[in-house]
């Protein structure tokens, strides 16, 4: 259990923040960005959360990528289709256009050159792309 200690967040004057997590109008947020470093939408999406101070985690899809659970949930949130680049040569070189997207996604998950990035969580919520309008306004 974490133990409540008498420490004001800054923002709106609320109790006890974890340091894993992030208080932003009250509410508690825990942010992973999934890129690379060669993305420039990437290293933008980096950008706006250390500007504003909000603490994320970055994960390089390069390096460790998506699992399968995490896809899943990232896949119900914004859609197969924005999700996934289906017009990139990975895509073709798995021979994926020719499987539904049933049963594209065990195969899918160890391949991040097939997701568009930045993948942007915060919990069940998510965003492709760059999208500061939308970040700004989860709680």
């Amino acid at each position: 259990l974490i133990r409540r200690q008498r420490q004001m967040c800054i923002r709106d004057r609320s109790w006890y923040v974890p340091p894993f997590l992030y208080c932003i109008r009250g509410v508690f947020m825990n942010i992973q960005i999934f890129g690379s470093k060669k993305n420039n939408d990437s290293k933008k999406a980096e950008r706006w959360f250390k500007e504003r101070r909000i603490k994320y985690q970055y994960i390089d899809l390069y390096e460790k990528g998506l699992s399968l659970g995490e896809y899943r949930s990232v896949k119900a949130a914004v859609g197969f289709e924005a999700l996934v680049n289906t017009q990139c040569g990975a895509y073709e070189d798995l021979g994926l256009q020719y499987v539904p997207p049933q049963g594209v996604d065990a195969r899918i998950a160890d391949c991040p050159a097939v997701f568009n990035a930045p993948i942007v969580r915060n919990g069940k919520q998510a965003t492709v792309g760059y999208c500061p309008d939308v970040w700004q306004t989860w709680e």
